[in-house]
């Protein structure tokens, strides 16, 4: 086997330029394939993070009556939703997908937020302990929310950098006093995500979806909410599902156990139901739109492995007429059939071997290229590489078949004439 590989390389090496020229149709096919398969799984992903964030397993599930999402705004507090206690909390986070939830309620332009004659009008969000961590945030500036803060009903904030930014521009805002529906509170920290991710907006739903993130927010504990809105309201959940691809299941299961544990049946039948925000679904979906031009693109790739493939045949055709006296030769002195037959084939599958890693790494430098450049989302994907490398040297195993058949079959004195 070894002596075959070392025999088919002398041979690719000893005619390197016409080596090249029958390789160049397996380059540029296998390069064409990673490059457009990268480029592919870039924008996938691409679409993932935009809909999703960055490494962000969270989604939420909210209240809804028919097909609209309930605003407490300019609804009344709808009877028959009941609040969700301890018990309940502790039975979400068994349900299956779910590595953590949240409780927390929010009021989008529903009071002002003022600091002396500055006005912030985004939203208004009352959150328990698990709010922050849940949702990937830190204090970057004073402290977060304490069980004292909870258990006190204490009338304190934390502003995220958007509304700290808004109320207080290059001001520390801790220590400092804020209204909130001429209640008064005080700033106790200021929080940020962690991940550098920003949604893109292209509609009136991506809008609602991120206006929190967008127009920034105030924290209060969830225990001063009735100081401010004088009732518990519904809550909304924010889910931690244990991955990404797994926010679908875990937002379904717990939007099933309020459905059928926190609304009354006759509030059921009025259309109140509680819903997930299926993120992934809506990527999956956009992914899906493109896959037919993927799948296009990829084979008119595949057809220069095709060319490719016709082209090794041939310089295989041609070394077998030219090796004909060497052929005859070892088939004298007692090389079987099965020999000549296996150089044959190794030599093919070396020729295109070669041409595949040079595809494979001109496909990745292309693809780098590309995405550098254009500006344009590009992942490699290990296992088209993998599948690359090998599907080129099955190339070399196909079509250098016949000219192996060809030499093996070559009767050894008719051989020896020739020159």
């Amino acid at each position: 086997m070894f002596e075959s590989i070392s025999q088919a390389l002398q041979s690719v090496f000893a005619h390197k330029m016409r080596s090249f020229l029958t390789m160049l149709g397996i380059i540029i096919g296998i390069a064409s394939i990673i490059t457009i398969i990268s480029g592919i799984k870039g924008t996938n992903e691409q679409i993932k993070e935009n809909l999703i964030g960055a490494g962000n397993n969270v989604v939420t599930v909210q209240l809804y009556q028919n097909d609209m999402q309930y605003d407490m705004m300019y609804n009344q507090n709808p009877a028959g939703v009941r609040v969700i206690g301890e018990e309940a909390r502790e039975e979400l986070r068994k349900l299956n997908g779910v590595k953590e939830i949240s409780l927390y309620r929010r009021r989008e332009y529903a009071e002002s937020v003022y600091y002396l004659n500055k006005a912030f009008n985004g939203s208004v969000c009352g959150i328990d302990a698990s709010y922050f961590s849940v949702n990937d945030y830190r204090i970057r500036q004073g402290r977060g929310f304490t069980a004292h803060d909870f258990e006190g009903v204490r009338k304190v904030a934390i502003l995220d950098e958007t509304a700290a930014k808004t109320l207080f521009g290059s001001d520390d805002p801790v220590g400092k006093t804020i209204e909130i529906a001429k209640e008064p509170f005080t700033v106790v920290g200021v929080a940020a995500r962690s991940s550098a991710f920003r949604p893109v907006i292209n509609s009136v739903e991506d809008y609602q979806m991120y206006a929190e993130t967008g127009q920034g927010a105030v924290f209060l504990p969830e225990s001063v909410w009735p100081v401010v809105y004088r009732f518990d309201e519904p809550q909304n959940v924010a889910v931690r599902a244990a991955s990404t691809d797994e926010i679908t299941v875990a937002g379904k299961s717990v939007a099933d156990y309020l459905n059928t544990h926190q609304i009354a049946e006759e509030t059921a039948k009025n259309g109140f139901s509680y819903r997930n925000d299926d993120l992934l679904k809506r990527a999956e979906q956009l992914q899906e739109m493109s896959k037919s031009t993927n799948n296009q693109l990829i084979w008119i790739a595949g057809i220069s492995l095709l060319v490719g493939g016709i082209g090794v045949m041939n310089i295989m055709l041609v070394s077998v007429t030219e090796r004909t006296h060497e052929i005859g030769l070892k088939k004298a002195i007692g090389a079987k059939r099965r020999r000549i037959l296996s150089q044959f084939l190794t030599e093919a599958a070396v020729l295109t071997g070669i041409g595949g890693l040079l595809g494979v790494l001109g496909g990745i430098g292309l693809s780098e290229l590309i995405s550098r450049f254009m500006d344009t989302p590009s992942a490699l994907s290990v296992p088209a590489i993998l599948a690359a490398a090998i599907f080129s040297i099955l190339i070399g195993l196909i079509f250098g078949l016949v000219p192996a058949i060809k030499a093996s079959k070559l009767n050894p004195i008719e051989a020896l004439r020739r020159e």
